[in-house]
């Protein structure tokens, strides 16, 4: 958990055009908005958040930011594998059974089990350990389920509209009076990456709410798990999944990118909601 799976997206704060953060060219408000970004340093990972729309520099919206940051360190305290006091790492070590952990253990065992199956075995929460076997690591799910808790109570800001960005991975959303097209519709757009010239993006989304994860081996090489070979997956690439929530574009990111086949005939058939754009 504490470096981002493969950043697609480059970093938002104050950003050339094409990176997340951006607003579309068109359409546009007969004003822009009103904007502020955050950035503090969580889960090992710059997270920024930035928010667009009104009252943008109020106390409420400070408060709102200041509690989704509060949330993903909460999520950091509970399954780093970095931190020996996380209640992941006491519960490998078996000094604390899983009752005395954090409800949200058993939670990510059961989204594990979920996502295992719906990817038809391709993902994972048993991962290799530095001592050569397998240990409960729900890392490739935690992210981006962090970030879908974080973003509850920016989600309660009127006429605002905001972008996470943690460690390239994207979530993108707003309050329910804002609508999702039109001049008042606040648009981000959100450039991935080229996995094999990191300094280009092949191609950007335009989103007014949903999710965009990536998937691949250009900035940490061989580091994601086959569980079908037991071998990690090295080959160049990489598979960016866009949809309703981070947590589930995560998860089929890294599924599609090192399944079968078999995985990628799932995620046609029971991911509807998402999309996959392979480079």
């Amino acid at each position: 958990m504490s470096t981002p799976v493969n950043p697609p997206v480059r970093p938002p704060v104050d950003p050339p055009a094409g990176a997340p953060g951006t607003p579309a060219a068109a359409p546009a408000p007969a004003s822009a908005p009103e904007r502020r970004a955050w950035v503090e340093p969580v889960m090992g990972i710059p997270v920024s958040i930035h928010l667009r729309g009104e009252g943008v520099d109020g106390e409420r919206a400070q408060r709102a930011v200041a509690q989704a940051f509060a949330v993903l360190r909460e999520m950091d305290a509970i399954f780093s594998t970095y931190r020996d006091d996380s209640d992941l790492m006491r519960l490998r070590r078996e000094e604390v059974p899983i009752s005395q952990c954090s409800p949200l253990v058993e939670e990510a065992l059961r989204l594990g089990q979920e996502a295992e199956a719906a990817t038809r075995g391709a993902f994972t929460t048993l991962l290799p350990t530095g001592e050569g076997d397998l240990a409960f690591d729900p890392t490739g799910l935690v992210k981006g389920w962090a970030v879908d808790r974080a973003s509850a109570p920016l989600l309660e800001l009127e006429r605002v509209s905001f972008c996470i960005n943690a460690g390239g991975d994207v979530l993108v959303g707003a309050h329910a009076d804002l609508p999702t097209s039109g001049a008042d519709a606040i648009v981000w757009r959100v450039g991935v990456e080229d996995p094999r010239d990191r300094r280009r993006i092949a191609h950007t989304l335009s989103l007014a709410r949903g999710a965009v994860a990536t998937s691949g081996t250009a900035a940490r090489g061989a580091h994601l798990y086959d569980p079908a070979s037991g071998q990690m997956v090295g080959r160049p690439g990489s598979v960016t999944v866009t949809g309703p929530t981070l947590l589930w574009a995560d998860i089929w990111a890294t599924a599609l990118f090192v399944g079968s086949a078999d995985t990628h005939d799932a995620f046609a058939h029971h991911a509807a909601d998402y999309s996959s754009t392979v480079l």
